[in-house]
């Protein structure tokens, strides 16, 4: 079974994924009438499972909504004690270095995941474990915030797979690592 590691996450036009207070509300900015998933349903169906940070994790639990995923989430977390009692066997701790994680992840059959999260990501990416990135872009400038990138440690390059319009606003680039 192949592994991969594929990253779906939407970005202000000047790339940040949180505005200044943590706030999401932007990605709502262009209105969705037939609530579009923008490719969501179809890349959800190509992993086998996620991988998040406590932050984001804690963020979806805060959503008035069930939850929303149907494979197993593993969460990074060296602060959190245990996942909450409403969400055993649908998430689970994980801790140690990536290589550590994607080991046991992988141990335990799931071998096409879905990385979520900034600080999660940008992990990933410094070491060089993401091989694709389906980015799809909300025509805001929100001028600060939580940046989808940061430095890293070498340049890291990816070639353009496709790119899709969604209600005519909103622009997704789907990028595949260049090995």
């Amino acid at each position: 079974m192949s592994k991969k590691n594929s990253v779906f996450i939407a970005t202000s036009l000047d790339g940040y994924i949180a505005d200044k207070n943590g706030g999401i509300d932007w990605l709502n900015t262009i209105p969705n009438p037939d609530n579009n998933d923008m490719g969501y349903v179809e890349f959800n169906n190509e992993i086998d499972a996620l991988v998040m940070g406590r932050t984001t994790f804690e963020t979806v639990l805060g959503f008035d909504v069930e939850w929303p995923y149907n494979k197993p989430v593993f969460v990074l977390s060296n602060k959190l004690k245990e996942i909450p009692e409403s969400h055993i066997g649908k998430a689970f701790l994980i801790k140690g270095s990536l290589s550590v994680i994607l080991n046991q992840i992988h141990k335990k059959g799931f071998h096409r995941l879905y990385i979520d999260g900034g600080t999660t990501i940008r992990n990933f990416l410094k070491e060089d474990l993401i091989d694709d990135m389906i980015l799809t872009t909300i025509p805001i400038l929100l001028g600060g915030g939580s940046s989808l990138f940061m430095e890293l440690p070498n340049e890291l390059n990816f070639e353009l797979i496709g790119t899709k319009t969604y209600l005519n606003q909103i622009t997704q680039n789907h990028y595949k690592r260049k090995r």
